[in-house]
């Protein structure tokens, strides 16, 4: 069977009204989910596997239909989120108008929240709900036999009009038999960043959960989650070389926590250096997960930057958000992370619920005097599915269910939720300018950072987004996709991507 997976075109990304941060230019990631849905099939089945990434290229759906019009799929699948549905659905719209007979599949965490609204949609023939590797093949090995659909766990269809829903696929418990990502489907030079070392980057997985419960994220209440489970040392050393085979030697691991246990944490990096393995890699991790003894052990084995989700300023508000951390633990694990030598990006999070001005003001001083070589800063969304977008509809800070009308209907007119409980939108856009500015036109912030840049291209990216900071203004209009692609220069996994 000819299998098409795609990552659709970006230009009607739902994104909230952030200014820009540098201008458009910016770095692409690789589409990660389906090159391991990829890489899955090419290991396990002897169906043939292509794989398209409409978003390096800039493809327009023009090029796209040229595109599709030189194929001829039997079976195309799409990632969707929430903020790309009208992507997706456009995607869709053009595969059916080109390839009436061809089986659309969705999969990602858009369609476990709102199943019944996605398959209504003209177009989309299946769903696979939760992690899809084990699922999207028995759909596959099944589309000849409408009888055996029934038993494919995480399936989603329609049967005579009627919805039927097989619930959350099961998820696999050993990793390492997912294999690894088909990379070599893809064109590795289209995939750089602002934060990366080397002219070329990727993104890997080596663990899946996360045991926090913050109000603002959507993982502890999501039944796609199943405990912590994580890859072994071997299986993703064995990834890394793969990766510098292709010439890659940069992954930004885009695990929820990667630190959750320390024994593992430990056995990659002597699996690494037992290896002599010259690779670079980043990692995000909980301030309460790290130990000076663990973070050492890291670098030592390559790992040159942290991503800690600060998100607030004093001790309040960490109860508030239910972060379970202290303002002296993040110190603490700042501290040690420099001590390490490695690289410090710190996320703060503004406007959320009963945050003040004394608040933000708090969340600055604290950025300031941490210092870590990013920050970045967002205004608070509430996304759909989590603790607080619930409690905001109850409440009646949200007014309305804005993310399921926009599930059912995605080419309205919407915005982004904001908490406006002490503030307005235009005071939090106001107050985001204020946060960028006071921390990165500080002199002895740039003086230090200019210092630690290694390549010609590293500066010149960094270059192009200061000069844009010093421009930023509350008031800036932006398309949709520039807003986003400014936020991820700075941030390449934005904390809007949590719930993505």
């Amino acid at each position: 069977m000819e299998v098409l997976l795609v990552n659709p075109p970006r230009f009607n990304e739902l994104v909230g009204n952030n200014p820009a941060i540098i201008e458009t230019h910016r770095g692409y990631n690789p589409p990660l989910g389906i090159m391991s849905l990829a890489g899955y099939l090419e290991a396990n089945s002897t169906h043939k596997v292509q794989l398209l990434d409409a978003q390096p290229s800039e493809m327009t759906y023009a090029d796209l239909a040229t595109f599709l019009r030189g194929v001829n799929p039997d079976v195309v699948g799409i990632t969707a989120m929430t903020f790309t549905l009208i992507d997706v659905m456009k995607t869709v719209r053009l595969v059916k108008e080109l390839h009436p007979q061809t089986t659309v599949v969705l999969g990602g965490p858009h369609v476990h929240i709102y199943p019944e609204e996605t398959i209504e949609f003209p177009g989309v023939d299946y769903l696979v709900q939760g992690e899809g590797e084990l699922a999207f093949l028995q759909l596959l090995d099944s589309l000849d036999n409408p009888d055996s659909l029934s038993a494919i766990g995480g399936l989603v269809y329609l049967r005579d009009g009627e919805f039927v829903n097989n619930g959350i696929a099961s998820a696999s418990e050993d990793l390492d038999e997912l294999g690894f990502p088909a990379r070599h489907l893809t064109n590795i030079s289209n995939y750089t960043s602002l934060l990366g070392k080397d002219n070329v980057i990727t993104t890997m997985f080596t663990s899946r959960g996360c045991p926090y419960r913050c109000t603002f994220c959507d993982r502890p209440f999501s039944p796609v989650i199943s405990g912590f489970r994580w890859r072994t040392a071997k299986h993703v050393a064995d990834e890394m070389e793969l990766c510098a085979e292709l010439g890659i030697r940069e992954a930004f691991i885009y695990d929820d926590t990667f630190t959750v246990r320390k024994d593992r944490v430990f056995e990659l990096c002597d699996e690494i250096k037992k290896r002599k393995l010259k690779f670079r890699w980043d990692v995000r991790a909980h301030v309460n997960t790290v130990t000076p003894e663990m973070l050492q052990a890291m670098s030592d084995a390559g790992c040159d930057r942290i991503h800690y989700g600060v998100e607030s300023g004093n001790d309040r508000m960490l109860k508030v958000i239910k972060k379970n951390s202290t303002v002296a633990r993040i110190r603490d694990a700042v501290k040690w992370t420099k001590a390490a030598k490695m690289e410090v990006l710190c996320y703060f999070i503004i406007g959320q619920q009963t945050e003040t001005q004394t608040d933000i003001d708090d969340s600055i001083r604290l950025a300031q005097e941490l210092d870590p070589n990013y920050a970045h800063f967002t205004v608070f969304c509430p996304y759909p599915a989590t603790e607080i977008y619930e409690e905001g509809l109850s409440r009646g800070i949200i007014k309305e269910d804005v993310w399921r009308q926009f599930a059912t209907d995605p080419e309205g007119d919407y915005e982004l939720p904001f908490w406006e409980e002490n503030f307005t939108r235009q005071e939090l856009r106001e107050i985001l300018v204020q946060c960028y500015k006071e921390f990165y036109l500080r002199p002895s912030y740039v003086l230090k950072n200019v210092a630690r840049i290694r390549s010609m291209g590293e500066f010149r990216r960094k270059v192009r987004a200061g000069l844009s900071v010093i421009g930023m203004r509350p008031d800036d209009k932006m398309k949709s996709e520039d807003m986003v692609k400014s936020v991820r220069q700075i941030v390449p996994d934005a904390s809007y991507e949590v719930y993505s």
